[in-house]
């Protein structure tokens, strides 16, 4: 299982490529369903496509998709709002992002640290 990481108690991104709709849900903390209305509204989300039509998000997806979620859960903002707000330049200047990039680079970071500081068997 993930370890949550230090905001909002989501789970750490894994250092992956692509991640499934299933796992890109589990991430986020929203169901499927909801990840593929929002592909509708958000013309940002655009997973990559392949066998059976079957999606594939990159690691910019699922932090888009967790930006969207504080828009809509955290800060109440409409479908309208969150995607003014998403394409305005706002956003693109925001350091929430850069913050959660930073948190979860530290806790890689710690990890990497934690298996060189172990033991040698």
């Amino acid at each position: 299982m993930l370890e949550p990481s230090h905001n909002n108690e989501l789970p750490v991104i894994p250092g992956k490529r692509y991640f499934t709709i299933g796992e890109v849900a589990e991430l986020c903390a929203v169901k499927a369903h909801v990840l593929r209305y929002w592909e509708q509204e958000f013309p940002q989300l655009s997973p990559v496509k392949r066998r059976g039509n079957r999606r594939y998000y990159q690691r910019a997806d699922v932090i888009t998709i967790r930006q969207i979620r504080s828009l809509l859960y955290d800060q109440g903002y409409t479908i309208g709002g969150a995607k003014q707000k998403l394409s305005s330049h706002e956003v693109k200047d925001d350091t929430s992002q850069y913050k959660q990039l930073i948190r979860q680079m530290i806790t890689e970071l710690e990890d990497v640290l934690d298996v060189l500081n172990a033991p040698l068997r």
